[in-house]
């Protein structure tokens, strides 16, 4: 996961920690994401950026119990984020969390979404 995130975001410089939890769902994975920024962010500027990323949706409202869910990733091609705050362990660093069905987004969706946009 590490190492696909930078082949995504086109930088090998880019710190990042992740947790994969397997959980018995019928299908789908999800993951617990840590990123450090260069730079400082506003966490409002993140979620607005990912509300706009084509194939992400954001499920992020924590106060409505809205968090990204095995049960609504099921069957879809997007990939759901949420549960966005930041790591107060150290700077410029955000936690996240994700899920996916790993069947319909995975490995081989991922590398030909990379090439498409290589060769575009």
């Amino acid at each position: 996961m590490i190492d696909e995130t930078r082949k995504i975001l086109g930088r090998q410089n880019i710190a990042i920690t992740a947790t994969t939890v397997r959980v018995p769902v019928e299908n789908c994975h999800g993951e617990s994401i840590n990123v450090e920024f260069e730079n400082d962010f506003d966490l409002n500027d993140v979620k607005s950026i990912l509300e706009k990323a084509p194939g992400v949706c954001l499920y992020d409202d924590p106060a409505k119990n809205i968090y990204p869910l095995a049960t609504i990733a099921n069957g879809s091609d997007k990939v759901f984020v949420g549960r966005l705050r930041r790591d107060y362990s150290q700077a410029n660093t955000l936690n996240f969390w994700c899920v996916a069905d790993n069947i319909r987004k995975g490995a081989a969706t991922n590398a030909i979404q990379i090439m498409e946009k290589m060769i575009h």
